[in-house]
């Protein structure tokens, strides 16, 4: 594919907005776009499969930084497939580390509503418990 598309066609073709399109490339995520004359950014076949590595990455919660360092293994041809399953694999430990986080947060507001009467009365089981820190 070499033809080039615009920032629109990019965002429909990728499924990022034209405005994280931008931001990615203000933040040097993606290289930035050639222009025309008018000042329109044009994109290639590459900058489209880039944006949906990092579209993807994103929706998959790594960070920026993370995303980052995904890109620039992807365009390393001479990356060891090791680094790329370390950084996702230290990510499932992040995401399990949240995910215990979620339970136990999840655990104690369950016991402070298990505790609410549900009622007219000003008293409030939820509050008090929350005041206990």
């Amino acid at each position: 594919m070499t033809t080039l598309v615009t920032i629109g066609e990019a965002a429909d073709l990728s499924g990022l907005t034209s405005k994280m399109i931008r931001h990615y490339e203000s933040i040097g995520l993606l290289p930035k776009a050639t222009r025309t004359e008018a000042g329109y950014r044009l994109y290639n076949h590459l900058q489209l499969k880039l944006m949906g590595i990092i579209k993807q990455a994103r929706a998959l919660g790594f960070s920026l930084q993370e995303t980052h360092s995904l890109v620039d293994l992807w365009q390393n041809p001479n990356r060891a497939s090791k680094e790329v399953k370390q950084l996702a694999e230290q990510h499932l430990t992040d995401i399990d580390v949240k995910i215990n986080e979620l339970k136990h947060m999840k655990k104690a507001l369950q016991e402070l509503t298990d505790h609410c009467n549900d009622d007219d009365n000003a008293s409030c089981a939820i509050l008090d418990g929350l005041a206990k820190g």
